[in-house]
């Protein structure tokens, strides 16, 4: 149990942390779809490939536009690219980076899905079950008056009359199983070197201070995101609360005459000035259609040095000597 909250918790600490255990369940979805997946070859030659191959790539195709569709580095590196420059240049290393990190999450259920069905091979033998020479090996049914390539199409159904107590199907199907097989792991051992040599020989090659500088702003951007949504959504329910109470009280004093109650009316100059604090000044519809209208066309700029020193307020007083000493409140 403890692993498993570490591991939670690991998922719930960043954006970055939460799409990669995404793409994780995608993968894990993947293989599930392909186990519960009933497949049956279709047995004719001029559909056992098409079907085959259809099988073996659309799901990888719909599996990598759901990640990208997922994948929270998807809004935010378009927003970044498609955003005004505004007071706030752009950097194309973080859009890079971002479309990077993207595109090898999106990849990984993909992937998961064709090596499975390469290492199960029961695709592979449907879609070149004809391709393979019966010559090679004994057994083949002579007394069906089918042609060979028809023969040779029906090798995936191992329930066919003409295979019943025949080693031939199962010798093609050993066969070009280990090929599948090979196929597969091939696959799965070179994306591991790559991966190993990309880790090895990057530092090399890159500015290892540039990639935290990077790395550091895609983060912000990710940030900054989710802050100014928070910020959206307690703002608007500030101005729905003012709105709505003024409502009422409107109510009360032009048609209803309801009393007002002894909390409203004891505590009301003080709750307008906390409300008015909460929403900034701004108070109508144009400020607030203004004040996102220059977020998106203006961002501020990265500089953050005028609330660094924002005078405080302070408590000022002398001593016995008559220095002024100060004191933050």
């Amino acid at each position: 149990m403890e692993r498993l909250k570490l591991v939670l918790q690991y998922f719930q600490s960043n954006s970055e942390s939460i799409s990669n255990g995404i793409c994780i369940i995608l993968a894990l979805v993947s293989v599930k779809l392909y186990t519960s997946f009933d497949f049956n070859c279709p047995c004719l030659p001029q559909y056992n490939k098409l079907y085959s191959l259809g099988v073996m790539i659309v799901p990888p195709i719909i599996l990598f536009f759901l990640g990208i569709l997922v994948n929270r580095h998807t809004g935010v590196m378009m927003d970044e690219w498609m955003r005004p420059i505004g007071n706030r240049s752009k950097n194309p290393a973080v859009v890079k980076y971002l479309f990077s990190a993207m595109i090898q999450r999106a990849l990984l259920a993909p992937m998961v899905w064709i090596l499975v069905t390469l290492l199960d091979g029961k695709i592979f033998i449907c879609a070149f079950s004809v391709s393979v020479d019966p010559a090679l090996f004994s057994g083949m049914p002579n007394n069906t008056g089918l042609d060979v390539l028809k023969i040779m199409a029906k090798v995936p159904c191992k329930e066919d009359v003409i295979f019943r107590n025949s080693s031939f199907r199962k010798a093609v199907s050993r066969y070009v199983r280990c090929h599948s097989q090979a196929i597969g792991w091939s696959i799965l051992l070179f994306l591991i070197v790559l991966g190993a040599l990309g880790r090895l020989i990057k530092p090399c090659f890159d500015d290892h201070a540039t990639f935290l500088q990077t790395r550091y702003w895609s983060n912000y951007l990710d940030v900054e995101q989710k802050l100014f949504d928070e910020t959206c959504v307690l703002h608007a329910r500030d101005f729905a609360r003012k709105c709505v109470v003024q409502f009422f009280e409107d109510v009360r004093e032009d048609s209803l005459r309801l009393p007002h109650p002894v909390f409203f009316s004891k505590f009301r100059e003080e709750w307008d000035d906390e409300e008015e604090e909460q929403l900034h000044g701004i108070t109508k519809q144009e400020q607030v259609d203004q004040l996102l209208n220059k977020w998106y066309y203006s961002k501020p700029e990265l500089d953050v040095s005028r609330i660094a020193y924002r005078p405080r307020p302070c408590v000022t007083w002398e001593n016995h000597e008559g220095k002024t000493l100060y004191s933050d409140v």
